[in-house]
């Protein structure tokens, strides 16, 4: 018969493993956080939630409450309150049918708001990994951007004026939180002026040292 101590020591080691495996990629808008995602998930079977497909999908659902707010967010290039974003991507994970539970997170946290709120609603929940940082030159990631669009992405934000001001957004309220993760050790840079493949590779070099 376990004893109670035993007991207790054995939820907790049930609790870890029952928790969802996560990391963060972030980057400017265009730096490729979505590609690097993508081709990471085919390859290994993670499962790639993008922050921004998830509130933008949100938004076109005619019964959503939070839909209009969304898509003045979006518009103005400003970031959606945390609560919103917090409970899309939980639901997310709760409901992914994929037999690893490991998560590609991009496009958040973005903010201190952000992180505050992660920390809060998802800690107990999820164990943080790592976070890739896709480094990228501002000409690069506006041309990326301004590419998509033409080439018809859909997105309302792919404009040249939403993306002085994502930019701008990126810079005060993102690069903090990249700074904040790499005090901890947590972060991993990588070069996203290279090929998608030549990134993957990076990447590769990195996973073992997380146990993925």
């Amino acid at each position: 018969m376990l004893t109670i101590a035993a007991a207790g020591l054995r939820r907790l080691a049930m609790s870890a493993t029952e928790k969802f495996e996560v990391l963060f990629v972030l980057g400017g808008p265009g730096a490729g956080k979505g590609t690097l995602c993508h081709l990471l998930s085919e390859k290994y079977g993670y499962v790639h939630l993008s922050a921004g497909d998830l509130l933008r999908k949100e938004r076109t659902k005619p019964d959503s409450e939070f839909g209009e707010l969304i898509e003045t967010h979006i518009k103005n290039g400003s970031i959606v309150p945390v609560e919103i974003t917090c409970s899309l991507l939980e639901r997310a994970m709760q409901t992914s049918q994929a037999p690893k539970k490991k998560f590609l997170i991009d496009g958040f946290p973005r903010n201190e708001n952000n992180l505050t709120g992660w920390n809060k609603v998802m800690s107990d929940k999820v164990l943080l990994k790592g976070v890739l940082f896709c480094e990228c030159s501002k000409e690069v990631c506006t041309q990326r951007c301004l590419n998509r669009g033409a080439l018809g992405s859909g997105r309302s934000d792919d404009n040249e004026e939403t993306l002085i001001k994502r930019h701008e957004t990126y810079v005060q309220n993102t690069m903090p939180i990249i700074e904040y993760y790499e005090k901890q050790g947590l972060v991993h840079k990588l070069d996203a002026m290279k090929t998608p493949l030549k990134i993957v590779e990076d990447v590769e070099k990195f996973l073992p040292s997380i146990g993925w």
